[in-house]
């Protein structure tokens, strides 16, 4: 994830709770929410499909040595 994303979501909600957005900002703040929540997602699916394979790997016994 893009450290440059978070820094920016994270100024627009400090700058939105000490000021308040305009509507462009608003608009740009909804979409890097959305950017972040969805590379989140991917990450979490990617972790869990990897997690299955493991598993079923292991067996029911669990991993061989």
């Amino acid at each position: 994830m893009d450290q440059g994303l978070i820094d920016r979501i994270n100024f627009l909600a400090r700058k939105s709770r000490a000021e308040g957005l305009t509507q462009e900002e608003r608009q740009e703040q909804q979409r890097l929410r959305r950017q972040y929540i969805d590379a989140y997602k991917k990450g979490l699916v990617l972790a869990l499909e990897d997690l299955a394979r493991q598993t079923q790997k292991a067996g029911p016994k669990g991993p061989v040595s």
